[in-house]
């Protein structure tokens, strides 16, 4: 019942959402450029937009109200040390020794573009910098198996195996999910899994894999303003995420420049 909602892409349809995707990628590197210490995530957030605004594209982001009618502000995601996800870019200015996660999304043609990364700002602690390679290698390693006939549960298995043997956490109550027409879609994929079990993953499916690690527990707050998540115990988080076709030559990932 559940797969029956997903919507599957026709070749055409991904080589647009292959464009959103590019243009995603190039809109996280122009901001990477200018992530260092005084910065302000306002600023992080105007660079992206400039840069969208220049190719005739888009977030989605911008003014999205998922139904807590706070609709959110930023055209990208700032969130810092603690902040695990929808982190909302301002005034705040970035601090040596700080990490940064980045989520961006772009509308190119009618279809979503969405990815994410972590890095360090300035020096920053050995921990700090092991984290942020677990959560790149743990999404590493779940787009290996975005294959034809895999389940859901191969995937999410493979991510808190993996990390969980590095000694992090993973989020059991954020999730990656299908992008296409619409930033969210369905399937959910969860950080987590039993292997052989979940919906399968085939030909069309279009899926933001989104690793969210952290140091101390799984558990998370949402912050007053009714976006930023962030861990119970102020430990830190990264977050690392692509968009993946599942195609009969393998994994396609749509968010690489």
């Amino acid at each position: 019942m559940f797969e029956s909602r997903i919507n599957l892409k026709s070749e055409a349809e991904i080589a647009l959402m292959r464009e959103a995707g590019r243009l995603n990628a190039q809109t996280l590197e122009a901001v990477k450029a200018e992530i260092r210490p005084g910065v302000s995530t306002g600023e992080l957030n105007e660079v992206a937009e400039s840069f969208q605004r220049a190719h005739g594209v888009y977030s989605p982001f911008k003014n999205y109200d998922p139904g807590n009618g706070v609709p959110f502000p930023g055209s990208i995601c700032t969130s810092i040390n603690e902040e695990m996800v929808h982190g909302i870019p301002g005034k705040r200015k970035l601090q040596e020794g700080d990490i940064i996660s980045v989520d961006c999304g772009t509308v190119y043609e009618g279809f979503v573009g969405d990815s994410a990364f972590t890095v360090g700002v300035g020096e920053i602690s050995s921990e700090a910098q092991r984290l942020i390679d677990v959560t790149k290698k743990a999404l590493e390693i779940a787009t290996a198996l975005m294959v034809p006939g895999n389940r859901s549960g191969d995937v999410g298995s493979a991510i808190e195996t993996y990390v969980e043997a590095q000694g992090f956490r993973c989020t059991h109550t954020y999730t990656g999910h299908g992008v296409g027409r619409a930033m969210h879609e369905s399937p959910q994929l969860t950080n987590y899994g039993v292997p052989g079990q979940g919906f399968l993953l085939r030909e069309g499916m279009t899926i933001a894999i989104e690793p969210m690690v952290l140091v101390g527990t799984r558990r998370t707050k949402t912050l007053r303003n009714l976006w930023t998540v962030v861990s119970v115990d102020g430990s830190l988080t990264a977050h690392q995420e692509n968009t993946i076709a599942v195609t009969k030559e393998g994994p396609l990932v749509l968010t690489s420049l």
